[in-house]
């Protein structure tokens, strides 16, 4: 059975470990304190479990952290993410926990962030919505988020404004997301739907 003989720093935040007198892995100095390698351990199978165990996680949390530097992301955002990087879904389960207690993955965050910004792209409360659900963000979050929001047909007045009244404006608002009392309220009774 191969015995830990050498730990000693390699560059930064990895250790170099030795086996036998021999090198063996480079690796992370919190996966060899949370396996508990140190000099003179032997390597037996409940270790070496452990240790994969350890670098498991350590891959997981690599991974969502180099998605959440690019973007915020949902929970379920993240979980895909892991799972294209064929994370073991038990990995992936525990790195969604330790960083949502972190508050780096915060769905109600993300929730208005996300709601606030294709509000400002002149999106309207149903392709919000859709855009949030198909995120993997739930019903209260999206609720919540969609009333910090200005009121829809606020934000539908200021589109006519742009763009001018008329049809072609009406069939834009409808496309991007919004719902006809606020398409009424901004293009007024003329274009009101049929009954």
């Amino acid at each position: 059975m191969p015995t830990v003989t050498r730990l000693r720093d390699a560059r930064s935040g990895r250790v170099a470990v030795e086996l036998d007198g021999a090198p063996w892995r480079t690796l992370p100095v919190d996966v060899v304190a949370r396996a508990g390698l140190t000099e003179g351990r032997a390597l037996d199978r409940s270790a070496l479990r452990l240790l994969r165990q350890e670098l498991r996680r350590a891959e997981a949390l690599t991974v969502a952290g180099r998605a959440l530097r690019r973007q915020d992301l949902s929970a379920r955002g993240i979980a895909e993410r892991l799972a294209r990087a064929s994370v073991a879904p038990a990995a992936v389960e525990e790195s969604l926990a330790v960083l949502s207690r972190a508050g780096l993955v915060d769905d109600s965050r993300f929730a208005l962030t996300r709601a606030a910004s294709l509000a400002d792209r002149g999106y309207g409360n149903a392709a919000i919505r859709y855009d949030l659900e198909r995120k993997g963000v739930g019903p209260e979050p999206t609720s919540e988020a969609l009333e910090s929001l200005e009121r829809e047909s606020e934000r539908a007045r200021r589109l006519v404004e742009r763009r001018g009244p008329g049809a072609g404006t009406a069939r834009y608002l409808a496309a991007r997301g919004f719902g006809e009392e606020a398409l009424e309220a901004a293009l007024g009774a003329d274009f009101a739907p049929d009954p």
